[in-house]
């Protein structure tokens, strides 16, 4: 593996071949199995099925595949080659073909004058250096794809431009950027190269702009980039896929010609008992081996249930980095009530650390207690129920219990009532009301899981140092200032809570702290007494444990809005650090969209 590896900058026939460009862009571990080159990390799996040497085959992929799945245990798994295995025919995602230009070639003669005109005003430059203008830029060009005013990009090409600065860094030097700026320095037009590959160079992304637009701007840069292929001795130039008809009219323009076809497929893979020593991905923790075995020893009919009960693993986004002194640890934002577990990520995270801390206990007993308060209605008290109106309340319980009645009952969708709603109401503290028929309907969404008992679960189980910052006192105090009006205005607008959740779960998981206050603001314990007062009293809690190092600290999302702030002023270095490709790749596209400048708290 190590020799085929070595020797990848000479073998390499595709822009995905070129090692150092898709570590930089992937964070992935490259493996070559036979013939072929893959990138893994944590739970997925990139496959690129153009060989480095020799043709393609079926049979000689599919061996290649099975072996790196093998190796990494990976789940989420995407491939590309010249063809796939008949197998993958429902899993194929995008066709294309990949185009390229001899660096013999000579501008179109119809261009020539435009060429002319343009390199009077523009001034071309190679660098490696991402600056604050490239990343208005890409922006803005960005931009005008969100906003519909140009063709639509693939995700992944997308994502592509978020990675771009950190690619650069850690290219070293086989990544460049072409310029072209005006007389007065401004940034008209830019291409990224790669000229890792022995044989070519390849054309990665590109920009122009519209701020300070040059025609023919991004022509001369292709000018530009055929000299300079010449003169690094290159053969051709790779300029990646068709896209769109758009693109692809420009690169015929230069007389690009079609060279291997392209598929794209993505699937899931079941997860993997075993995985073989010295894989990227580390085999799966905890009770998830027994729990399959089981499965497979109990009678045929009930398997099915016990798999489908696990909850999908994600990797964990919302997640900060604090730094003080050369001493890290981390503070991540919960959700309490969630649809995915996050214990790999939890796992990875609680092997840096000695102590992990919550906003208080969440052992059974603190539960029970917390659960008996709610329940408990202060004396004199105004009941939610009187607050609201009864086709409110008959609202509220189509939404909390789902349908009813024969017919849905014959289409199996009713569901079990796991909580009386109007008992809440008349009985319950406006907190417990509001927290009990929000849980039941996400239960019946699917969602059982908590983000911040998971996490409790995982820390007693790998021995650490668990801390509880409030106590029952404290917390009852909080909730109890729970304004019944604002529960009275979430219950209203019931109707809305399914949309809301799905939003607010998107947002969660791409670690959009931002987006998910946005799309929960309303939710009756955003309170400037419930938040603020809190975030003062978990900075001072959680301050000697940050600057001892090696812990770990959950609260809930929304305190992170403060609390990032309130650290930077204790001297804290604070940074957004999630697990995850995806994510990784969505918090550069946001930091782009609010000017490209990294987060300084």
């Amino acid at each position: 593996m190590g020799d085929m590896l070595a020797r990848m900058g000479a073998l390499a026939r595709v822009p995905e071949h070129s090692l150092s460009l898709m570590t930089a862009l992937s964070q992935g571990l490259p493996i070559c199995i036979g013939p072929y080159f893959f990138l893994a990390a944590e739970d997925w799996l990139m496959a690129v099925a153009y060989p480095l040497e020799g043709r393609y085959s079926h049979e000689t992929f599919k061996g290649a595949l099975e072996e790196a799945l093998e190796q990494t245990g990976a789940t989420a798994c995407w491939a590309i080659g010249p063809d796939l295995p008949p197998h993958f025919a429902g899993h194929v995602t995008d066709k294309d073909r990949y185009y390229v230009l001899s660096a013999k070639a000579k501008p179109p003669a119809r261009l020539r004058g435009p060429l002319k005109k343009a390199a009077e005003v523009l001034t071309v430059t190679e660098g490696t250096v991402f600056t604050p203008e490239h990343r208005r830029l890409w922006a803005e060009f960005l931009g005008r794809i969100q906003r519909g005013e140009a063709a639509p990009m693939a995700p992944h090409v997308a994502a592509l431009y978020g990675r771009t600065p950190e690619a650069l860094a850690e290219a070293r030097g086989s990544l460049r950027l072409l310029d072209a700026r005006d007389g007065e320095g401004r940034l008209a037009a830019c291409l990224l190269l790669d000229y890792a590959p022995e044989n070519f160079v390849s054309y990665v992304l590109g920009a122009h702009s519209r701020a300070h637009p040059v025609p023919h701007a991004s022509d001369l840069l292709f000018a530009a980039m055929l000299e300079r292929a010449q003169a690094a001795g290159k053969r051709f130039i790779h300029l990646g896929l068709g896209v769109n008809e758009g693109i692809l009219r420009f690169k015929r323009k230069w007389g690009a010609r079609p060279s291997f076809p392209y598929v794209m497929a993505e699937w899931t893979e079941a997860p993997r008992t075993t995985a073989k020593a010295g894989a990227a991905a580390a085999p799966a923790e905890g009770n998830m081996l027994q729990d399959v075995a089981l499965a497979f020893l109990r009678a045929p009919a009930e398997r099915p249930r016990i798999i489908e009960d696990r909850p999908s693993r994600r990797p964990f986004a919302m997640l900060w980095e604090v730094e003080k002194n050369g001493r890290t640890s981390w503070v991540a934002g919960t959700a309490h009530f969630f649809c995915h577990s996050f214990e790999p990520s939890f796992r990875r995270l609680f092997r840096k650390v000695d102590h992990v801390l919550f906003e208080g206990p969440l052992d059974e007993g603190f539960m029970a207690d917390v659960d008996r308060a709610g329940r408990t209605p202060l004396p004199g008290a105004t009941p939610i129920l009187d607050l609201l109106e009864e086709a409110d309340v008959r609202r509220l319980e189509r939404v909390v219990h789902g349908p009813q009645g024969a017919l849905a009952k014959s289409f199996g969708l009713v569901h079990e009532r796991k909580v009386d709603v109007r008992w809440l109401l008349a009985h319950a503290r406006p907190w417990c009301a509001f927290f009990s028929l929000w849980t039941a309907f996400l239960e019946r969404q699917g969602w059982r899981e908590s983000v911040d008992m998971e996490a409790w679960r995982v820390a007693h189980a790998m021995g650490k140092n668990v801390v509880g910052m409030e106590s029952l006192e404290e917390q009852l105090d909080s909730l109890g200032s729970l304004p019944p009006e604002r529960v009275v205005r979430f219950f209203r607008a019931c109707d809305g809570w399914k949309a809301l959740s799905r939003k607010n779960m998107r947002a969660y998981l791409a670690g959009d702290l931002e987006g998910m206050m946005g799309s929960s603001a309303e939710f009756p314990t955003r309170t400037e007494y419930v938040i603020s007062r809190r975030d003062q009293r978990f900075r001072e809690r959680m301050r000697p444990y940050l600057e001892e190092g090696r812990a770990a600290v959950f609260v809930g999302s929304a305190h992170m809005v403060n609390l990032r702030h309130m650290l930077a002023e204790d001297g804290f270095s604070v940074r957004q650090a999630p697990f995850g490709l995806l994510p990784r790749l969505k918090l550069r596209l946001r930091r782009m969209r609010r000017g490209g400048e990294d987060v300084a708290w």
